[in-house]
């Protein structure tokens, strides 16, 4: 028998929608980004709904929920108007990140001890919505110990640190951080996802990691698309062309 564990991917399709808003057009579709997702095995779909709005919208969050049959995790910041939509939508999980207008993409993991009291009461009301309640913090024993205390039932790892590394002991002390952030989170009965960063030369490291139940990815998967699937779109476009 094999008992070869199998890690779950989400996938992550804010930037299909960024390419989108750079000509303030209809396509491509995020929806159908998704479902094409699906097709392929992905076990989730992720969609960061950002207060400026900079690349998924409102629509797309609402159309992916009704209509793509995929565990859908919404990342959000921990603000009213967002707390408000999730409600709304109904995401089989949220995550809450933390959030600068003028960031090109998330920085760092959420302070979790630095504003503990009021995670808490933000977590039960999402709690309550029936959503499960993930927070996107460093691979820090502390930020776990506090994700721990206000109410989370999921953490994900921000891999980023680890994917900028260039010097191999950098790799391995970052990689180290987050083994052992992984270790301790599962210890205290919190899933384990992580994300940020992650590509195809370097996944398979942190995917073996025996804690971990998710790996959410986004850029690395359309940035290889753009290029591996360039060929079909360029004949398609051709054939089209000179059909008579």
């Amino acid at each position: 028998m094999d008992n070869k564990r199998e890690i779950q991917l989400g996938v992550n399709v804010d930037h299909i929608a960024t390419l989108r808003q750079a000509r303030g057009v209809n396509y491509p579709d995020p929806q159908q980004a998704a479902q094409v997702a699906l097709d392929a095995g992905a076990d989730g779909v992720t969609v960061h709904l950002r207060e400026d709005r900079r690349h998924i919208q409102d629509h797309d969050v609402i159309n992916i929920r009704k209509n793509v049959a995929l565990p859908m995790n919404f990342e959000m910041a921990a603000t009213e108007e967002m707390l408000n939509f999730a409600i709304k939508t109904q995401p089989h999980e949220c995550c809450i990140v933390p959030e600068k207008r003028e960031e090109l993409t998330t920085e760092g993991g959420l302070n979790v001890q630095a504003q503990s009291e009021f995670l808490k009461g933000y977590v039960s009301k999402l709690k309550r919505s029936g959503a499960l309640v993930s927070l996107f913090i460093d691979p820090e024993i502390s930020q776990v110990d506090a994700s721990k205390e206000v109410g989370a039932d999921i953490v994900e790892l921000h891999t980023g640190n680890y994917a900028e590394c260039v010097d191999q002991s950098m790799v391995d002390s970052e990689f180290s951080r987050i083994k052992l952030a992984a270790e301790h989170a599962a210890d205290l009965g919190l899933q384990v996802n992580a994300g940020h960063g992650l590509h195809y030369e370097n996944v398979q490291k942190i995917a073996a990691i025996p804690e971990l139940t998710c790996l959410n990815i986004g850029h690395s998967i359309v940035a290889y698309a753009s290029i591996h699937g360039f060929h079909e779109a360029v004949y398609k476009m051709k054939a089209l062309m000179n059909q008579v």
